[in-house]
């Protein structure tokens, strides 16, 4: 049983002898029980309370309350820290802050437990009197006289402790509204008194299942998403405010704070009204059934009119006591020993979350840097404009070098689509393949025929045996213009995908420059439309040169005319030879029908050396044309990225109606959603650079105490 509880009897018994002052700081005596043993010490401070029939009350309490212990002064900076944190709103940055969260059914209970640990008088009434997420901060100090002030909507409101509670009422109405509402906009309470412990909670809205009075048919829905925001990070420590009136396992609290916390390991249970349900408390708080990590406290509830000074004695005399409550280790009972036991967990969890936060808010603050300084420099004058301008047009010449002409693709190493010579190489090797289908499917289809028809069209009066060159020509414009189409959709194909690569680019250079991205791709369409009439004007020259004549130096020509040739005895032998297969196996053709060509003796020697003639030639013929598409691509691209790029991109701008160097400037103004998250980047920089002095001076005071 007592393993649960933070702190042994021993230590207990100490904070029982620990001597009382009155309020000049002489030492008053111990207060005891019937049987002479020393009761706890206990509150002495007069205080404006609300008893629980709504009559305010005003009593005297003792002037050195054992809530508050000596290593303080250790936590005091510690907490401060986290404080500080927590108001300049460090959490919007994804860190999250060691938090005591105080959860708890309707009537738990709660109040009274908060109301004890400050000393003060919080809202009472029906239904929920919590409404929004109070965050209480208690702080001891040496002045008698108490300190209290309110923080929300970025205002301080200075109060008292009479008027406190009614002060609580009206700044929850200004957040949540006069209705019965509730809000996720925190209101502070801070409470800077002599003998308070320093602890930082946050006193959640209790948790009710049906609406009364006035209240949204969801409450249940808001509470929990309120309750589950608070207590799901693992820096919080919740607080979980269970009445000994019913049974644990079925207190809502007790199963939200299962569902973030499976072993318990960073929930406490207080158990409020002891004295109206002794029986089986001491079994409840030892068998331990809902897995409560950090263990019970047992309280006694101040009851009606009676002051903090009587409760205390009350609470005392109680659990000293009483035959089944006094049989509960002293360890886990009271008021003082809650204090106690939440000020070291507070301590500890807040030592241990600490350097994760210095690491968390460092690495935040060098993202943030990081990518602030990955964004263009905000433009106020004509000449960073033009400036930045140029250096974007710098940029994206060396990219398309790159990308273009040199085969570096370092830039988009994923992205395929941007290896640009490879996919050149394809689209010409598919060029070239596709040439090369369309002169290969007529080779073997009435073979000869074609051949016949021209030479018998182009005879002559002349000697015969001679070969026209008019039917030569005749048949190779023909094949020309049969494959003159494949070229230009070449050319188109590549020009497309040039024009894509560009734009993507110039979009990668100046994503930042909305308007400048319009006349980058402006100029970029114009650019390559021109260019793309340019090389289809160049296309259809290179086709009518292949019809205007038959001529190459090529000795290619010459070699495999020959070897076509020396198949010509074997062909005219099957003519000849009318009892041989009509079917011949031609190197370069292939296995082919004669048949039809026995009844033309007059010219099928002739057809068949033009023939021969003509395939030898076509081969340089597609050379040429795959040859020259590559070298005028390579000339133009070149051209492009060196030359006309810029020219055309300046004359976009500066040509323009609007134009001049401020139409530049214009071009360059910062998008909205850039200046936005300029913006924001800027305000997460200063507030973690806030956060990083807050937490270095702190650090810096532990070590200097160390």
């Amino acid at each position: 049983m007592g393993s649960r509880g933070e702190h042994s009897m021993a230590s207990q018994q100490q904070l029982q002898n620990a001597h009382v002052e009155d309020e000049e700081g002489n030492p008053r005596a111990h207060v005891e029980d019937e049987e002479g043993n020393p009761r706890a010490p206990v509150l002495a401070q007069p205080l404006s309370i609300m008893a629980e029939d709504g009559e305010e009350t005003s009593l005297p309490i003792s002037a050195h309350p054992p809530l508050m212990f000596s290593f303080n002064e250790r936590i005091r900076p510690l907490l401060d820290a986290v404080d500080k944190l927590r108001h300049l709103k460090v959490a919007q940055e994804g860190i999250q802050l060691p938090t005591i969260v105080v959860v708890g059914d309707q009537s738990s209970g709660k109040s009274s437990v908060l109301e004890s640990l400050a000393g003060i008088s919080l809202p009472r009434g029906q239904g929920i009197c919590t409404r929004v997420p109070l965050i209480m901060r208690l702080q001891h100090h040496q002045n008698p006289q108490p300190e209290l002030h309110l923080e929300y909507h970025g205002k301080i409101v200075p109060t008292d402790e009479t008027h406190v509670a009614e002060a609580i009422v009206l700044a929850t109405n200004e957040i949540a509204g006069d209705g019965k509402g509730i809000s996720h906009t925190p209101l502070t309470l801070v409470v800077i008194k002599r003998g308070v412990p320093d602890l930082t909670m946050v006193d959640l809205p209790g948790i009710t299942r049906v609406p009364v009075h006035g209240q949204p048919e969801d409450i249940y829905e808001q509470i929990s998403e309120i309750i589950m925001e608070y207590i799901k990070p693992e820096e919080s420590i919740i607080l979980n405010v269970l009445s000994a009136t019913v049974d644990f396992p079925t207190c809502e609290s007790i199963r939200m704070s299962q569902r973030v916390d499976k072993s318990g390991e960073r929930t406490l249970a207080v158990v409020t009204k002891a004295d109206k349900a002794p029986e089986g408390l001491l079994e409840k708080v030892t068998a331990d059934d809902v897995n409560i990590g950090l263990g019970y406290v047992c309280v006694r509830n101040r009851i009606g009119e009676e002051s903090y000074e009587e409760a205390r004695e009350e609470e005392t005399h109680l659990f000293q006591s009483h035959p089944l409550l006094s049989k509960i280790d002293k360890s886990i009972v009271g008021v003082p020993v809650l204090a106690q036991k939440l000020v070291r967990i507070q301590a500890t969890i807040i030592s241990k979350c600490l350097p994760e936060i210095v690491q968390k808010i460092n690495d935040k603050l060098n993202s943030c840097v990081s990518e602030l300084n990955k964004m263009p420099q905000h433009l106020s004058s004509v000449g960073e404009a033009m400036t930045v301008f140029m250096r974007i047009i710098g940029f994206s010449k060396e990219s398309l070098r790159k990308i273009l002409m040199r085969g570096e693709f370092d830039e988009y190493p994923e992205d395929r689509r941007m290896h640009c010579t490879a996919r050149l190489v394809e689209m010409l090797n598919e060029y070239a393949g596709e040439l090369q289908k369309s002169a290969e499917n007529k080779l073997t289809e009435n073979f000869l025929m074609d051949e016949m028809m021209v030479l018998d069209e182009a005879k002559g009066i002349g000697l015969p045996n001679f070969l026209p060159r008019t039917a030569f020509l005749v048949i190779l414009q023909k094949k020309v213009k049969e494959i003159s189409k494949t070229p230009v959709d070449f050319m188109a194909k590549v020009w497309d995908y040039i024009e894509t690569v560009l734009i993507t680019v110039f979009m990668n250079h100046c994503e930042n420059y909305p308007q400048l991205q319009s006349a980058m791709r402006r100029a970029t369409h114009n650019l390559v439309a021109k260019i793309k009439d340019e090389s289809f004007d160049r296309v259809m020259e290179i086709v009518e040169m292949e019809k205007l004549a038959d001529y190459t130096c090529s000795p290619e020509y010459m070699s495999d005319l020959g070897k076509l040739m020396a198949q010509q005895n074997l062909f005219m032998e099957v003519m000849n030879d009318y009892y041989k297969p009509s079917r011949i196996t031609i190197e370069g053709f292939g296995e082919i029908e004669v048949g039809h060509l026995r009844g033309h003796s007059d010219v099928r020697e002739q057809a068949f050396d033009m023939k021969m003639r003509i395939t030898a030639y076509w081969k340089v013929v597609l050379k040429r044309l795959v040859d020259s598409m590559a070298l005028h691509l390579l000339l133009r691209v070149r051209n492009l990225v060196d030359q006309d790029m810029e020219a055309e991109i300046v004359n976009e701008l500066m040509g323009s109606p609007a134009g001049g160097p401020g139409a530049i400037q214009r071009m360059l103004e910062e998008s909205p959603s850039a200046a936005k998250k300029r913006e924001r980047l800027n305000k997460s920089i200063k507030l973690l650079k806030d956060s990083k002095e807050v937490l270095a001076q702190i650090i810096d005071r532990i070590t200097v105490v160390d």
